[in-house]
């Protein structure tokens, strides 16, 4: 399923760039990092979602090999990273079996 934009381009709320800084020691360049790093490996968030607005998980890691746990949304053309944060142990079994 192609769920990506052909282009990725980020849009961000500034809470959730504070956010993410502070609770999970994670920058928007690391977040960013994994949309293009493989594999990458996305599931639909059926709990988040509404019929407005889908939500997904992503599974990957950065070019430094930290292993990233994202939650995003598509808006238009613009990918909309609500949070992000390490993998935990079950996450990171999940992405290293891929």
């Amino acid at each position: 399923m192609r769920m990506l934009p052909d282009t990725v381009v980020f849009q961000w709320d500034s809470g959730n760039i504070h956010k993410n800084l502070i609770k999970h020691n994670v920058s928007t360049q690391e977040a960013e990092e994994i949309f293009t790093q493989r594999p990458f490996l996305t599931s639909k968030d059926a709990q988040h979602s509404t019929i407005a607005e889908q939500r997904y998980h992503g599974l990957g890691q950065t070019k430094n090999k930290r292993k990233l746990q994202v939650t995003f949304t598509i808006r238009g053309e613009k990918i909309r990273i609500i949070s992000v944060r390490d993998m935990d142990k079950k996450e990171r079994k999940q992405y290293e079996e891929a």
